[in-house]
């Protein structure tokens, strides 16, 4: 059975060697506002959730509107939620890339030194990437919406924003990993997009299931970005939040159960 270490400070008064959870979530919230801070020095690294939100809209809308839906109107309800849940995921990959960046770049060295929780570092990127997935969403409603998206409420679109921002934040877990066991930010990228480029493109976010052939139909059918996009479909068009909701939600709590402890674990070991 293992013993805490006794430590002993200047003036004979005891130093503890772990964090509470008051400091831990204190020092979490200082790291996710310095997160914030680089964005605000470099905001080029809003291009992803700024222009790609945008971009992706106009040429799949343009492009794909009159063979897949006859016309662009008919078209915005299908996909905006598509487009909505592929830009936001997407984005989550870059909380690996730039873990894997920092721990490069010798500045979690840094934070190793100083008198705050171990965790913190790693909990407080997880936590500012939420405002990355934020904006993104709100660019993407607000496009669909100037080009003619009308949602069935305001508070449907809050309620499908927050669900995509959670299994989104749920999946950056993921590629936290990948940002702690990889040897560089490249292949952190690499690996992550070789995973989401099949979940999106083989989903029901830019085309109907039903006009693919039988043998791929039965993987869009139980691909999780299907689920989530059909429940975000739902909630904007016709207000309901059905089972896929909870299906969605139940995915990211797996994730999050799975990949959490192997991230902080490996995370640690480094930290």
């Amino acid at each position: 059975m293992s013993t805490a270490t006794s430590l002993v400070g200047t003036g004979g008064r005891p130093l503890i060697n772990h964090a509470s959870l008051r400091q831990t979530l204190a020092n979490t919230l200082t790291m996710a506002g310095r997160g914030l801070l680089k964005i605000r020095r470099t905001p080029e690294q809003l291009i992803d959730v700024t222009v790609q939100p945008i971009l992706f809209t106009l040429m799949f809308t343009y492009i794909f509107g009159g063979a897949i839906a006859g016309d662009v109107q008919s078209y915005l309800p299908i996909i905006i939620p598509g487009i909505l849940v592929q830009t936001v995921i997407t984005t989550s990959v870059v909380t690996g890339v730039q873990l894997r960046e920092d721990m490069d770049k010798g500045v979690f060295d840094r934070f190793r030194s100083l008198p705050i929780a171990r965790i913190a570092p790693l909990s407080g990127a997880l936590l500012a990437d939420t405002v990355r997935y934020a904006i993104a969403t709100t660019l993407t409603f607000a496009m669909g919406y100037l080009m003619g998206f009308r949602p069935v409420s305001l508070g449907a679109v809050i309620g499908a924003g927050l669900l995509v921002i959670i299994c989104s934040w749920a999946l950056s877990w993921i590629f936290a990993f990948f940002g702690v066991i990889a040897r560089s930010a490249g292949s952190v990228q690499g690996i992550s997009f070789l995973i989401l480029f099949p979940l999106t493109f083989l989903s029901n976010a830019f085309v109907p299931a039903d006009t693919m052939p039988d043998w791929l139909q039965w993987f869009v059918n139980i691909n999780p970005v299907s689920h989530l996009v059909t429940a975000v479909r739902e909630m904007v068009n016709e207000g309901v939040v059905s089972t896929e909701v909870w299906v969605a939600l139940l995915g990211a709590a797996v994730v999050v159960a799975v990949f959490a402890p192997l991230t902080v674990r490996a995370y640690m070991r480094k930290a």
